[in-house]
């Protein structure tokens, strides 16, 4: 008997995931998906209504290594230390400086906002306004507060402002300092002509109309003035720049609403940087030109006083002319006093810049070398190198940290050439020195043949010689001047613009419009589809047959389908209905294994189950009544002796059972009731005891079945749950088959893995399961159809054999049903 129902160890336990489970159950939630899809559908039409599209423009520029010299043919007025490579990087540190974005952004008076009020927002229409403001110089302005200007008739506007605040923030867009300032709350209007200067307190400035452009009666629009500093630091974070290949191209882009913006900022960022960058250039010509006029000014002085001086002496004393010998005394002392003004202006210069260069930390304002005729090569290479350093010292300090490496590099390149500097002019002083002191003596023995001549004519000989000298040196100034003049015209930036930003139709950047939606019925379909996923990976219930059979080696008996009764006797009052043929089928199952295992006389069923609300009792009912039904004695024991049950739907009373029979109050033939079903007597549990387990491990429990065996064919035993006390295992002593109940989503499966565990212990035989409460469509509008080997299994008659009501297929029933097959 053991051999049917006792099989080999239980297999591992199947993985709990229900993949079929989890796919009805999202076609369960089609109601979800249609309200999520919605809801997201709504969000992104809200969200697309409201939006503004962003845009992307660049423009490229190269960097260029332009030569300009001014010392030699070969000297570059600002020496590149580090070649172009050096140069893209310190454009690059350029362009990401706050200096450079606060001259654009004053240029470009984007602290200013022209708006135009939409459905949901105002949008900067830019260059799209008719009109400017142009507001007054050193005044302050009212901030992050927008200005209504509503044009009228006749070239007037009227000027609408809505303090919400006594206390406004305003900013002067001069130097940039901000003021609070007192204001009457509420609502401020006033007409003004287009050109009249406004006066408030809070703005100044003139509205005017701009070129070729006419307002309309009406129209509305906004002023809005910004932080300055705010407005810089948004830009200069929008600002991209890309160095492709670490090669001399830079590539600059921004993303911005509004396109107009972004092509006159890349525009004027380019503008500003080439600006700056030919002025750091030419800073070597700027300031020989500034020394130039300095020297200039000086002898142009001295010359005007040496003319008058000797138109004087002519006149007093009729003398206007030297004599031949005189002529070429003065002609030789000429030549010597300019070489001698040479020489000393070159060491006057190397006095200079050794003072400097002792004394001074920065070296960005030396005057070229060339005006004080210095040739000397080392020199002239010097000098531009450690002003080419300073140069790019003085740029770095605006954007690095001044404990950087790069300034402890810089300042370690400077050290070194301003000693070889050093060197170089002390070497050059000497040799000067040597040609000065052998011009002296020159000089000297020309006055001596000039103290032979004539006193008038000494005379007019020294005042002549010191206007000659003047006027040569004033010559070669002014040649200087001219010279400085040429190259600073002919220099060029560095900088060559191979792309200008333009708009030529740019797309926006941000998700089409219509792809959002795309993405929203995306959307709409996650949250349904990871709650069905989390609630099928956390769900601990069974919900099909199948999944019974994937966590247990106990067999199936049968499966039973819901019934429509509200009373347990579906068989006596439904013989027709599939639930009967459910229980017949179980009738069946059981009379073969009992034929199989030869039991012969009296046979007993012992139903159980999990918890209590499994049908245990609805499948005792009417397991007995399918027995009694053909025609065999069968009595029903109800021993669930702490919650009896079978007594209301045989429509008969409680008062006395199997308890009384077993404390020795009654005999069988008084405990045992009659039913309304042929064939089935029942003895119901009694008064509740308070010892049942003891009482139904007595003797007097193994008497109670031996008199039952001799009256009848089938005792069916109605028992507690086993999940919840032990009684049940102390019954399954008197039981040939023992029948555990589970119900359609409602038993767990942690309850079965405990009955499987005392199933493979062997502490329970002869066990099989009963599938109650089976709904095809089920819980999750799946089903399996089944039709088990243990009988014919759910709806397996045809049509006409069965009192159930046809139930009606709506559409998604018959998709459903499609997606079954």
């Amino acid at each position: 008997m053991e051999e049917e129902f006792e099989v080999s160890e239980a297999q591992s336990q199947q993985p709990s995931f229900d993949i079929k489970a989890f796919l009805f159950r999202v076609l369960s939630y089609w109601k979800l998906f249609i309200l999520f899809i919605g809801i997201g559908v709504f969000v992104v039409y809200q969200q697309n209504i409201r939006m503004q599209q962003s845009y992307r423009l660049a423009t490229q520029i190269s960097i260029e290594e332009e030569s300009n010299p001014l010392f030699t043919s070969t000297t570059s007025l600002t020496f590149n230390w580090g070649g172009v490579s050096g140069k893209v990087q310190t454009m690059i540190t350029s362009l990401r400086s706050r200096t450079i974005h606060e001259k654009v952004v004053e240029n470009l008076e984007f602290y200013i906002s022209y708006l135009k009020q939409a459905r949901f927002r105002k949008n900067d229409v830019y260059l799209d306004a008719p009109f400017r403001i142009n507001i007054t110089p050193d005044s302050y302005q009212l901030l992050n507060v927008p200005i209504r200007i509503t044009f009228l008739e006749n070239g007037k506007y009227e000027l609408y402002i809505n303090f919400e605040s006594e206390l406004v923030r305003t900013q002067n867009y001069t130097d940039y300092k901000k003021a609070n300032l007192d204001v009457s709350l509420g609502e401020f209007k006033q007409v003004f002509n287009l050109g009249d200067t406004i006066e408030l307190p809070y703005l100044k400035g003139v509205i005017y109309l701009a070129d070729e452009r006419v307002a309309k009666p009406n129209d509305e629009f906004f002023i809005l003035f910004s932080d300055f500093d705010a407005v810089v630091s948004k830009y200069r974070s929008k600002l991209r720049i890309d160095n492709p290949r670490n090669s001399a191209i830079l590539n600059l882009s921004m993303v911005d609403v509004n396109k107009g913006k972004i092509v006159d900022y890349l525009n004027e960022t380019v503008k500003v940087l080439s600006e700056d960058q030919l002025n750091r250039k030419n800073q070597f010509v700027i300031n020989t030109i500034k020394f130039i006029d300095d020297q200039l000014n000086r002898v142009k002085n001295q010359l005007s006083l040496n003319a008058d001086s000797l138109n004087d002496y002519r006149q007093k004393n009729r003398i206007y002319n030297l004599d031949d010998k005189s002529a070429v005394i003065n002609s030789k002392l000429s030549d010597l006093d300019l070489d001698k003004d040479n020489i000393n202006r070159k060491l006057a210069y190397y006095s200079s810049l050794k003072n400097y260069l002792i004394t001074s930390n920065n070296f960005t304002e030396l005057p070229a070398p060339a005006v004080s005729g210095i040739d000397e090569g080392n020199i002239l290479a010097n000098v531009s190198k450690i002003n080419a350093l300073s140069v790019q010292k003085s740029k770095y300090g605006s954007t690095v940290r001044k404990d950087a490496t790069i300034f402890a590099d810089l300042n370690r390149q400077i050290e070194g050439i301003k000693e070889v500097l050093l060197e170089n002019i002390s070497s050059v002083t000497k040799e000067l020195n040597r040609e000065l002191q052998n011009i002296n003596n020159k000089i000297a023995i020309e006055d001596a043949k000039i103290r032979k001549l004539p006193e008038a004519q000494q005379k007019l000989f020294d005042i002549q010689r010191q206007y000659a000298l003047s006027e040569k040196t004033y010559n070669v100034f002014l040649a200087k001047r001219g010279e400085a003049d040429i190259i600073k015209s002919a220099s060029v930036s560095d900088i060559l613009v191979i792309d200008p930003a333009k708009d030529t139709g740019a797309t926006p950047i941000d998700l089409k419009l219509s792809s959002r939606y795309l993405f929203a019925i995306i959307g709409g379909f996650l949250p349904p589809l990871l709650l069905a996923f989390l609630l099928t990976f956390l769900d601990n219930k069974l919900h099909n047959p199948q999944v019974l059979e994937n966590i247990s080696n106990i067999p199936l008996l049968g499966v039973v389908g819901k019934s429509p009764l509200e009373n347990n006797l579906a068989v006596h009052f439904k013989p027709k209905s599939t639930i009967a043929e459910a229980f017949r089928s179980i009738r069946s199952s059981l009379q073969y294994f009992y034929k199989k295992h030869n039991l012969e006389g009296t046979k007993t069923v012992m139903v159980t189950s999990s918890v209590s609300g499994e049908g245990k009792t609805f499948c005792s009912i009417n397991i007995a009544t399918v027995f009694a039904m053909s025609g065999k004695k069968t009595v029903l024991v109800g021993l669930d002796l702490r919650k009896p049950k079978i007594f209301g739907d045989f429509e008969i009373k409680n008062d006395i059972g199997v308890v009384n029979y077993l404390i020795g109050q009654k005999n069988v033939t008084e405990v045992i009731q009659n039913t309304k079903v042929p064939n089935l007597d029942v003895i119901t549990s009694g008064p509740v005891p308070p010892n049942p387990s003891e009482l139904l491990i007595g003797e007097r429990m193994d008497d109670l079945m031996e008199e039952l065996k001799k009256m009848y064919d089938y005792i069916i035993l109605d028992t507690p749950p086993i999940g919840l006390v032990a009684d049940a295992l102390e019954l399954t002593e008197y039981s040939d088959a023992t029948v555990y109940v589970v119900r359609q989503d409602y038993t767990k499966k942690g309850m079965i893995n405990l009955i499987n565990t005392k199933y493979n212990k062997g502490e329970i035989k002869n066990l099989s399961f009963i599938y109650n409460d089976y709904n095809q469509k089920g819980k999750y509008g799946y089903g399996y159809g089944y039709g088990y080997g243990y009988g014919y299994g759910y709806g397996s008659y045809g049509n006409g054999y069965n009192e159930d009501e046809p139930s009606k297929k709506t559409i998604i029933t018959r998709v459903k049903s499609i997606f079954k097959k």
